[in-house]
């Protein structure tokens, strides 16, 4: 429980704060333009066939998936998973989101060195996450500095895995404007709204990277204090 309240805690307000802004802003947009149907007049779900054909990605499944806005791109089963508001949406909010997702997956065939990059690191960052905090309590509760140390090692690969992840989604929205911007003809008025989704999107990566950087500078703190007590 110490861990969890003492007075370094502090340090994470500023990246928690922007968090809850990002999400505040993601909810408002994606409500806001899946208000406004795109005059494109297509789904979710024909919008990404069309894109991933323009493309000449032929080997990419469109599947459901549950939840909202759950939607994302699988690269190792070459999936890509739209949430069923999105799937079968007609809105601007919609297809923003799934030419979004199609980024993701032109990137992936184009071989987009970051993506490869962060999909490298996926097992990595998945197991520091899991360890990172369970290793660095042990080390206090057993007076160990080497497993302080080791836990923020691991954590320092989330914040690097989240760091990377940062121009992979950047890219992605870039792609998705200009793909519905040249091959679709979307009108201005209705890029505009696109963008103001997908940027809302992009500040909730933004926020995940400085509450990471900021936990990971709260770690090293409290390794500095355990030293100062021993």
């Amino acid at each position: 429980m110490f861990f969890l309240f003492d007075p370094t805690f502090i340090i994470l307000i500023p990246g928690l704060l922007l968090a809850l802004w990002a999400q505040i802003r993601v909810q408002t947009a994606y409500t806001r333009y899946s208000q406004v149907k795109s005059s494109l007049g297509l789904t979710g779900y024909e919008l990404a066939k069309r894109l991933l054909e323009s493309a000449g990605i032929y080997d990419v499944k469109i599947e459901v998936v549950s939840g909202f806005l759950s939607d994302h791109y699988d690269p190792v089963k070459k999936v890509l998973r739209l949430s069923p508001q999105n799937f079968r949406g007609t809105s601007v909010a919609s297809l923003g989101v799934v030419a979004h997702e199609v980024g993701h997956a032109i990137q992936d065939a184009e071989k987009y060195p970051l993506l490869a990059l962060r999909n490298m690191m996926v097992p990595a960052a998945a197991t520091g996450s899991y360890l990172a905090w369970i290793i660095f309590v042990l080390g206090f509760i057993f007076y160990t500095p080497l497993l302080i140390r080791l836990g923020i090692i691991l954590f320092s690969l989330v914040v690097l895995f989240t760091l990377i992840t940062l121009p992979v989604e950047f890219n992605a929205s870039r792609r998705a404007v200009r793909l519905l911007e040249t091959s679709m003809l979307m009108p201005e008025y209705e890029l505009k709204g696109v963008k103001e989704v997908l940027s809302a999107a992009a500040l909730t990566y933004v926020a995940s990277s400085l509450t990471a950087i900021l936990q990971l500078l709260r770690m090293i703190v409290l390794a500095g204090l355990f030293g100062d007590r021993r």
